[in-house]
Formats: structure tokens, C-alpha cells, sequence
């Protein structure tokens, strides 16, 4: 059954789990953060939908996303607000509206994760642990030691691709394709070969990463 959740489109992609801290300053998502504080937006849930590159336009978005929750919320004395927020449930958009309110609403079906076989369930801790080798080879490669963690033992393998992916630097494309894998199994093969490539670039560099969607997606008004 559709539903409808604010929209806010960014030059990023949110992935389930991974944190995202926002500074709003355009008055219609203003609106929407006092919306979310103050309980006139159901569950302080809104949408993260990435623009594509080089495009600004709503039109031009990617159709899936993933819903962000308020965590904290600070107003500034000009009525800006710094805020966090945490990724939780994708989403496919099925239309857009634009004059409800100040901010995009999007009526939205959910997203879930295929059911895997038992061929796939047996799969699952073996590619887990090739995938987190990964995230450590990729990890002492782009980062001082300190400066990252290993997700815990006990996360869900279905979750896990979204959390390896969520503090690595990939390009919007590469972070897209994890939001929109369906299949657990793919997802985690998917995020191996992502980091094993990344790694790779950075031992022959020997340079600190930065994403090359940086350099083609024009920076968010907010």
C-alpha cells in the first residue's frame, strides 16, 4: 500500500544504518525540520532521493531512496538548524507532489529485501566474512588508525552491505547500486568487489581517497 513521506532531495545517497548529518538553511526545509520536531510529520521521518549528476531538477532524481529519521535537531539564533538524522527504509517513489506544502511530498511503496533460497542463506556468513575482510583492507588503506570501526558481530547479514558501505567513499553510483540491490547475497558480493576495487586504487595512489562524485554533482542548496 502506498504511503507519503516528505522528500528532500540531495547530491548523496543515504544507505540503511549510516548516519547523516544535515545544515539546513533553505526556508521550505526549515519548515520541514519544525514539521519533524514538533510531531506534524508522523514517526520525524522524511525521504532522501539522490539527484542525478550534473542535474538539479526533481524530475531527475533516482526513484528510490531511503527514509531518514531526526535523531537531534539544534536551531542556530537565525533560524537555521544543524540536525542528524539516520538511515532506516528504502523506498520507490510513485509520484510527486508540489504544492501540498512548502517541502516535496512523495507517495512511496517500500522497498524490501528478496527472500533468499537456502542455497543463498548458506551463502550469507561466508560472504560476510569476505566482505568484511574487505572493509578492513579498505579501511587501513584510506584511514588513520583510530579514525574507523568494524561493524559488530552480531549485525543482521542482510543489513551489513549498507553498513560496510555507509563510512567508505564511494562514488554515488556505486552507493545507488547497494540501495537498490534487492538481493542480500548480491549485495554483499557487490560491496566486496566495490572495496576490493577501492583498495586497490588506493595501495597503487597511496593517497587518501576522494569520491569522484564530489567533482560531477553540483553542491546541495542545503
Amino acid at each position: 500500500m502506498a504511503e507519503t513521506v516528505p522528500l528532500f532531495p540531495l547530491g548523496i545517497v543515504l544507505l540503511p544504518g549510516a548516519s547523516l548529518p544535515l545544515h539546513i538553511f533553505e526556508p521550505r526545509y526549515r519548515q520541514l525540520t519544525v514539521d519533524l520536531v514538533t510531531g506534524a510529520v508522523p514517526g520525524r521521518s522524511f525521504g532522501v532521493i539522490a539527484v542525478k549528476q550534473d542535474l538539479d531538477a526533481v524530475e531527475e532524481t533516482h526513484n528510490i531512496g531511503c527514509t531518514a529519521v531526526l535523531q537531534e535537531a539544534r536551531r542556530l539564533p537565525d533560524g537555521r538548524f544543524d540536525i542528524v538524522t539516520r538511515g532506516e527504509r528504502r523506498f520507490r517513489v510513485l509520484d510527486v507532489d508540489n504544492t501540498s506544502a512548502p517541502y516535496l511530498i512523495g507517495r512511496i511503496e517500500w522497498v524490501p529485501d528478496d527472500d533468499p533460497s537456502a542455497e543463498q542463506s548458506m551463502l550469507l556468513p561466508i560472504l560476510a566474512r569476505a566482505a568484511r575482510e574487505a572493509h578492513r583492507q579498505y579501511c587501513c588503506a584510506a584511514w588513520q588508525h583510530g579514525d574507523w570501526e568494524e561493524p559488530q558481530e552480531d549485525v543482521d547479514l542482510a543489513a551489513l552491505a549498507h553498513l560496510l558501505a555507509s563510512d567508505c567513499l564511494l562514488t554515488l553510483e556505486d552507493r545507488q547500486a547497494l540501495l537498490e540491490e534487492c538481493d542480500p547475497v548480491s549485495r554483499l558480493r557487490l560491496v566486496r568487489s566495490l572495496l576490493v576495487r577501492e583498495a586497490a586504487f588506493l595501495r597503487m595512489l597511496r593517497a587518501v581517497p576522494v569520491p569522484l562524485d564530489l567533482f560531477s554533482v553540483k553542491a546541495s542548496r542545503n
